[in-house]
């Protein structure tokens, strides 16, 4: 069979109507398209800006979360990705960075402060209050038994050699000037931060 030209532009003119009536909503092509389409995941959710905690960069992350916490829910996080605004990563993220979700939700992941007394193997829950005094008070006995004053000939040192502090490369430098003075006044000379780790 011969194809006219006659006859390829009623062929055409007539597919042509029938794509346009489909497309104008006249078939069932939108509402299968629709219904393909699942809705935004992060409608209604809290958006929080942090800091990934992986390594010594500092790469900025955006949290987003699904609860009230007003009314007390509990906040789930469900989405997190990198922070376009934050000057170190520009919103992308190593794959350690971009499994943080999966870190948050694992449940081997430490939620509160743990303490493992002398002669036992196993590790016991404890308040933040707890934790905090525990570590204040071992360390004040411990510069109390081995703070040096003076060195051999009769110089002042303030040295606690027993001692170190390893601190997050991370934070501002407001608070790693702050980290600094408090360690240094305290006396150890053993300071490092997370950058070398």
């Amino acid at each position: 069979m011969e194809l006219s030209r006659r006859r390829f532009l009623a062929g055409a003119s007539a597919g042509l109507a029938g794509t346009t009536i489909g497309a104008l909503g006249f078939g069932d092509v939108e509402t299968a398209y629709a219904a393909a389409i699942r809705p935004f995941k992060l409608i209604g959710t809290t958006e929080t800006r942090n800091t990934c905690t992986y390594c010594a960069v500092g790469c900025g992350i955006i949290m987003y979360s699904k609860g009230n916490l007003a009314k007390g829910d509990q906040a789930d996080i469900i989405h997190i990705e990198g922070d376009v605004d934050h000057p170190t990563n520009r919103g992308t993220l190593c794959p350690k960075g971009a499994a943080l979700l999966d870190m948050v939700h694992a449940e081997t992941r430490l939620k509160y402060p743990m303490v493992r007394k002398p002669g036992s193997d196993m590790f016991e829950k404890v308040s933040w209050d707890a934790a905090l005094d525990r570590i204040a008070r071992l360390m004040k006995d411990d510069r109390d038994k081995n703070f040096i004053a003076k060195n051999g000939d009769g110089v002042t040192v303030n040295r606690w050699l027993t001692t170190g502090f390893l601190a997050a490369s991370a934070t501002t430098n407001e608070t790693a000037w702050q980290t600094y003075k408090v360690v240094r006044s305290a006396g150890m000379l053993a300071f490092d931060n997370q950058a070398r780790v």
